[in-house]
């Protein structure tokens, strides 16, 4: 059984903690000299080329129809919206501050499942929420005195992946994950081609499209295999270990990305945004334990007759 090898699961998500900010890393390298719109296309080109064969060499199913190809659909445009907005973020912001501030997400995820979902929800995890709240607020404020509104692109990069998560679970039982983000980077091909060829003359900058040097494309070409393989690397993880054990360890991604910012970029968050990264993660982690405490409880309780 793939679920008796935790160990496993938890070294492929600390692979992912380390390989998803180093794709940031790259994308914040490049955002000055390669337009957003052929950053983000030649990212998911990359995602495609990589996961259609692994998908057709291990007969995964990816046909899609009805409502699951609708939620696709709607699911790739919030991935390219996510994206996108990160990338932009990550031109203004040091790069820990910026995948700190992406992590309100898991609470905007828990007043989502209240309020639009009606799952229960106690009053401490709403505290603990709101004490999230806060940190990010504190890892913000530094940044949005210094460049203004960018500061608060990683906040909506989090209210999109929340929704985008959203729309994956209703769909994930229907789908294979690998054939879903093979699936996912052809339709972002698809939408992404014909709006750079359109605008092409409408001197929109970041619809342009230039030639890269051969420098620029090995980094273009590794943005995209760092994010196709940070995905394989979380969606693996999950099948070795339940997702309870995994949640926790996500948060080692704002270390890891304060680590490589500084050696990159030598970007450090000031004392306010360190402290408010540590309460944003104290925060996380009390929820996260919280509903692994409900979810055992819940085991435990026998049903009714």
């Amino acid at each position: 059984m793939a679920q008796d090898k935790p160990l496993l699961g938890i070294l492929l998500m600390l692979g992912f903690c380390v390989v998803a900010p180093m794709g940031d890393a790259v994308a914040k390298l490049l955002g000055q000299s390669v337009p957003l719109g052929q950053l983000l296309f030649v990212r998911f080109a990359v995602q495609a080329i990589i996961l259609i064969p692994l998908v057709w060499a291990t007969r995964r199913a990816w046909r899609m129809q009805g409502r699951v190809l609708r939620l696709t659909i709607v699911r790739t445009i919030l991935h390219i919206f996510g994206i996108g907005a990160m990338f932009t973020a990550l031109q203004y912001l040091p790069l820990a501050d910026a995948v700190a501030i992406a992590f309100v997400m898991p609470f905007i995820m828990l007043l989502l499942g209240k309020y639009v979902l009606g799952e229960e929800v106690g009053a401490r995890r709403l505290i603990a929420c709101a004490v999230g709240f806060i940190g990010t607020l504190m890892v913000v404020q530094p940044s949005f005195a210094e460049v203004g509104w960018p500061a608060l692109l990683p906040v909506m990069v989090a209210v999109n992946f929340a929704f985008f998560m959203l729309v994956t679970r209703q769909i994930a039982k229907e789908t294979d994950p690998v054939g879903l983000q093979a699936v996912s980077g052809v339709m972002a091909v698809c939408i992404m081609g014909p709006i750079l060829l359109v605008t092409q003359s409408s001197g929109i900058a970041p619809l342009t499209l230039i030639a890269p040097s051969g420098n620029a494309w090995a980094l273009l070409i590794t943005i995209g295999v760092l994010g196709s393989l940070a995905h394989l690397l979380m969606t693996w993880s999950l099948r070795y270990a339940p997702s309870a054990t995994l949640a926790p360890m996500q948060y080692l991604e704002i270390p890891v990305a304060t680590i490589i910012g500084f050696l990159v970029f030598a970007d450090l968050p000031n004392g306010l945004a360190a402290l408010g990264i540590c309460i944003t993660i104290a925060a996380g982690l009390y929820i996260v334990l919280r509903e692994r405490a409900i979810a055992r409880l819940a085991a435990r309780t026998p049903a009714p007759a």
